[in-house]
C-alpha cells in the first residue's frame, strides 16, 4: 500500500470523528494530531504533548474503536506517539 493511501486511513478516521463531535471540540483535540504510519494492525499518529495524548485516549477511546470497527479493522490499535520524546516506547500508548 502506498504511503498516501495509508495517510488516507487517518484522514478517513478524522472525517468520522468530525461527524461525531462539535467543531470546536474537534479543532481543540484533533487538529494537532498527525499521521505517522499504518502497519495494518497498528496506526501510529503523532501528538504534540503528553496531555493531549492522555485526553484523547481517555475521552475518545470508544469513538475511535467504533470507527475502526466500522472500517472492518476491529483489531487495529491506534498508537499515540508524543512528538519530540526520546524514548517512544515509554511515552507512546496504544488505544
Amino acid at each position: 500500500m502506498m504511503e498516501t493511501d495509508n495517510a488516507n486511513v487517518w484522514k478517513h478516521i478524522l472525517d468520522q470523528v468530525r461527524n461525531e463531535v462539535e467543531p470546536e471540540e474537534f479543532r481543540r483535540w484533533f487538529s494537532e494530531i498527525g499521521f505517522a504510519s499504518d502497519s495494518g494492525d497498528q496506526i501510529t499518529v503523532w501528538v504534540t504533548s503528553e496531555a493531549l495524548r492522555r485526553h484523547v485516549e481517555r475521552n475518545y477511546h470508544d469513538v475511535l474503536a467504533r470507527i475502526l470497527e466500522g472500517m472492518d479493522r476491529p483489531n487495529t490499535t491506534i498508537r499515540f506517539a508524543v512528538a519530540g520524546v526520546g524514548d517512544e516506547d515509554e511515552d507512546a500508548e496504544e488505544l
